[in-house]
């Protein structure tokens, strides 16, 4: 019998949890968006979310960098609670961190959006070099060869010294993605990055991200590339109406799926 290559061997010790959603509920207004989600992403893994447009992939990910607040529930980073003293106040409340220690939780995760949003006015060495000599305080030359060795990485080492309008869209979001493992981040969360390329754009990315996932890289992975999913993830999480309808191993969800919303989205985007 062949091994499912998204399952580890029964000998293979679990890695310690990284990154932990508990009972996370989510609301704008009067609308709930996350409605209790439990998640749990292990160090090493590839957790891919997939769901409706409007079913909370992008929220949950955006709770987790803590870009949104929870209504309700908790976020941990390698058993760290985000955003908050784990000790109570007098009344019960827990008490809000303060800005500098919320950046500096924040400073251990990476994220990757839709749009790349790279300084127009800053070749793509510069912007990757941009948060380690800004934020982390690393000396020019450090971050400057640092920024090499990433954009090398990603497979634009000729492109160091272009600006964005030089560069294809896929080549903009290769260096958004240099830009965000230059802070040497714990985990990774990429927001549909290839949603805003065009076709033929969308490998280039997609093998980076293979690459990374080939590293031991975390990475939490909001995209409707099936196969991608199919190939790279650890795990699969489907999201619809706010909740978490079903995870577990990518591929054994991804070919025979349990629930009959699941194998309808998976037809409607292949």
């Amino acid at each position: 019998m062949t091994e499912n290559p998204n399952t580890p061997a029964a000998s293979e010790p679990q890695q310690r949890p990284l990154v932990e959603l508990r009972g996370v509920h989510k609301e704008f207004g009067s609308l709930p968006v996350l409605k209790g989600c439990d998640l749990t992403v292990r160090e090493g893994e590839v957790t891919v979310l997939i769901g409706p447009s409007g079913s909370g992939k992008s929220t949950l990910l955006r709770c987790v960098n803590q870009l949104e607040i929870p209504t309700a529930g908790a976020v941990y980073v390698d058993g760290v609670l985000q955003g908050y003293r784990e000790q109570p106040l007098a009344d019960g409340r827990l008490q809000r961190l303060k800005p500098k220690e919320i950046d500096a939780q924040r400073s251990r995760i990476g994220m990757v959006f839709q749009r790349f949003d790279l300084f127009p006015h800053r070749t793509a060495l510069q912007n990757v070099m941009e948060a380690p000599v800004h934020v982390k305080g690393m000396p020019k030359a450090q971050a400057q060869a640092q920024a090499r060795d990433l954009l090398a990485r990603v497979g634009l080492a000729e492109r160091a010294d272009h600006y964005p309008s030089e560069l294809s869209g896929g080549q903009q979001q290769r260096v958004a993605i240099a830009r965000a493992l230059a802070m040497e981040p714990e985990v990774m969360l990429f927001d549909e990055p290839t949603s805003a390329l065009d076709p033929e754009l969308v490998a280039e990315v997609l093998q980076v991200l293979k690459d990374l996932a080939q590293q031991g890289l975390t990475m939490i992975v909001v995209t409707h590339e099936i196969g991608f999913a199919r190939e790279v993830a650890d795990s699969l999480v489907f999201m619809d109406d706010g909740q978490i309808v079903e995870q577990g191993p990518a591929r054994q969800l991804i070919d025979a799926p349990r629930s009959e919303r699941l194998k309808d989205f998976i037809q409607s985007v292949l």
